[in-house]
């Protein structure tokens, strides 16, 4: 008698499956999924390589203004703020004018005195010339009377002195007469050197006045201030950059291309350009130019190919774009922002 827990229970096929088997056709789709977005990212990427040339290294640029100051001196006012738009003649900043006045006044007096000194000169001129016309006179009196006494004393009329001394008159005349000649030569010979000490402390004058408008620094274009380096109270140097304005009329973008990449950009081809800061906008553009030297070029040590030991890098090579189109107020460019260009070569 057999059992009952002995009996086998016949096992139900229909209720039982593998699960590798189960699972191989969704894995079967999503591998296909898979390939199949990786061949469109593929064709893609080499339908687009053909026809752009394309690279991440690439900046808004602008034209920065530097503010200077052309004198020495202190900061006695800031007018300029931060990020504040500015137009051109705007006063930014105000030194210590004191010293500069000062300067002026002396200049202004200097001035005068070389006006007066040559209006003293022209006045003894005119002095010495009218001394010489009397002594002109009063000489040709005593000649004319030295005459008539040569002739009385021929015939025996006047007496030896009564002739030595016209003739003593009629020397010391024509020695004063010398004499009021050359003062009035000397007077004109010094007015030229006096004129030219007029212009020199004109010169001077106007120097002086230049430094002292020196003491207001105003804007020197349009733009932005974007940088500032400068507090009342604080000294300043010739040359000294207190303040950088970026310019509000153009922004343009440096890309730097491969050399390998340049064959097939030229001036003029049509540019996409996408900024980093507006991922959703597309900015149109266009190829302005390129340089005639690669960055590495102009750096503050360029590479010596000639020296040591040769290592081949691939150079970059700057290309200028410039926007066609105009940003609006809702995307707000500024010079440094990172951009991505593409260029379409075919």
């Amino acid at each position: 008698m057999e059992h009952p827990e002995s009996k086998t229970i016949p096992e139900n096929k229909s209720s039982t499956k593998d699960p590798a088997k189960a699972s191989n056709p969704l894995r079967i789709i999503i591998a296909g999924v898979f390939i199949a977005v990786a061949l469109i990212w593929g064709g893609t990427s080499i339908y687009h390589s053909f026809q752009y040339e394309d690279t991440d290294n690439a900046q808004i640029e602008g034209d920065v203004y530097p503010v200077i100051s052309r004198i020495p001196g202190k900061v006695q006012e800031v007018l300029a703020r931060d990020n504040q738009q500015v137009h051109t003649g705007d006063t930014l900043i105000r030194l210590e004018a004191a010293d500069y006045e000062v300067r002026r006044d002396i200049a202004a007096a200097a001035l005068e005195s070389a006006k007066a000194a040559v209006k003293a000169t022209a006045d003894q001129a005119n002095a010495s010339s009218a001394s010489a016309s009397a002594a002109a006179a009063t000489s040709r009196k005593q000649q004319a009377d030295l005459r008539r006494g040569e002739n009385l004393r021929h015939q025996d009329v006047i007496s030896q002195a009564e002739f030595d001394g016209v003739q003593a008159g009629a020397q010391a005349a024509s020695a004063q007469y010398s004499a009021a000649g050359n003062q009035y030569q000397a007077a004109l010979a010094n007015i030229p050197l006096q004129k030219a000490e007029v212009k020199k402390r004109e010169a001077e004058l106007r120097q002086a006045e230049l430094q002292l408008s020196y003491t207001t620094i105003t804007a020197p274009a349009n733009g932005q201030v974007s940088k500032k380096n400068v507090q009342p109270g604080q000294y300043v140097a010739p040359g000294q950059q207190l303040i950088g304005i970026v310019g509000s009329r153009e922004l343009w973008v440096v890309a730097n291309f491969k050399e390998t990449q340049l064959e097939k950009i030229h001036p003029g081809l049509p540019v996409t350009i996408k900024v980093d800061a507006f991922p959703d906008k597309e900015f149109k553009g266009k190829v302005e130019s390129l340089s005639s030297g690669t960055g590495a070029k102009f750096t503050l040590l360029p590479p010596d190919n000639a020296s040591g030991n040769f290592i081949k890098v691939t150079q970059r090579v700057p290309v200028k774009i410039v926007f066609t189109e105009k940003p609006d107020k809702d995307h707000q460019l500024a010079a440094g922002m990172n951009v991505v260009v593409d260029i379409k070569v075919k």
